[in-house]
This record gives structure tokens, C-alpha cells and sequence, in this order.
């Protein structure tokens, strides 16, 4: 890990992308996947960023989230990160390139994009069968 000068950052600003293994600003700096694991979190992941002089600091442009799944290690959960992480780095650099992105206080607008609905919850259970089944869209009430 290279750390950049203050002045570079500020040259560069919101032109300078880095890519980090963790759901920032949860777990900034070195051993992200094993501080999480020793956190008990059920979720990690990886964050896509604006560049600031602080350490893994910056607006958020993209993230990616992975379950932490019981027995993980710092590898399991690394390589699974790892997979995300080459998803969202070109998604990110594609959104600036089309000039889809901006920042305004800090936080990154994109234009153009959804969001996704729903919780994810971790760990599953299976629901119980005797729950009330939702009437889906096509069916008409009479």
C-alpha cells in the first residue's frame, strides 16, 4: 500500500479511483477480512472510491457486498471479495468514463442507475410453509 501526499490528492482530486476490501468506512487499512471475521459481521465486501489525503477515505462510487459465511477464514473471504472487486473497479471506471458520475458534499451522484430493493439477510432460515402467500401482480381480486 502506497500512501499519496496531500498536495498530489488535492491535484487530483475527484479524478483519482482506489479500490479497497471492505464495505467503507467499516474497516479501513491492512487485514480487512480478518478484522471483519473477528467483528462477527455477516456481511463484507468492497468499496470503490474517490481518493482523499486520509487513508481509504472518499466519496463511495460503486460497492459490492459478500456474506461472511460461518467457518470463513481471511483467504475464503478475500477470494470471494476478490471476485466482486473485478466487477465493480471497471463498473466504476465505465460510469466515469461516460461521465455518468459527479460529487456534490462529498457524496457521489450517478446518473442513470438503480438501486436495488429488498434486504439481504444472513443467515437465511427457511421460512414456514403455513405463511400467507402474496397475491403476485397478474392475479386480480374479485
Amino acid at each position: 500500500m502506497r500512501l499519496l501526499t496531500e498536495r498530489f490528492v488535492d491535484h487530483w482530486r475527484d479524478r483519482l479511483i482506489n479500490i479497497h476490501p471492505s464495505l467503507l468506512p467499516a474497516f479501513r487499512g491492512l487485514r480487512s477480512h480478518e478484522r471483519a471475521i473477528e467483528a462477527g459481521v455477516r456481511f463484507s465486501g468492497c468499496t470503490v472510491h474517490f481518493v482523499r489525503p486520509a487513508m481509504d477515505d472518499g466519496p463511495i462510487i460503486v460497492q459490492a457486498v459478500v456474506p461472511v459465511l460461518a467457518g470463513d477464514s481471511p483467504t475464503t473471504l478475500a477470494a470471494r471479495i476478490l471476485e466482486e472487486e473485478h466487477a465493480i473497479y471497471p463498473l466504476a471506471v465505465r460510469l466515469i468514463a461516460e461521465s455518468r458520475v459527479r460529487v456534490a458534499h462529498e457524496q457521489v451522484m450517478v446518473r442513470g442507475v438503480g438501486s436495488p430493493r429488498g434486504a439481504m439477510i444472513n443467515p437465511t432460515v427457511q421460512r414456514r410453509r403455513t405463511e400467507v402467500r402474496r397475491p403476485q401482480a397478474s392475479e386480480t381480486l374479485e
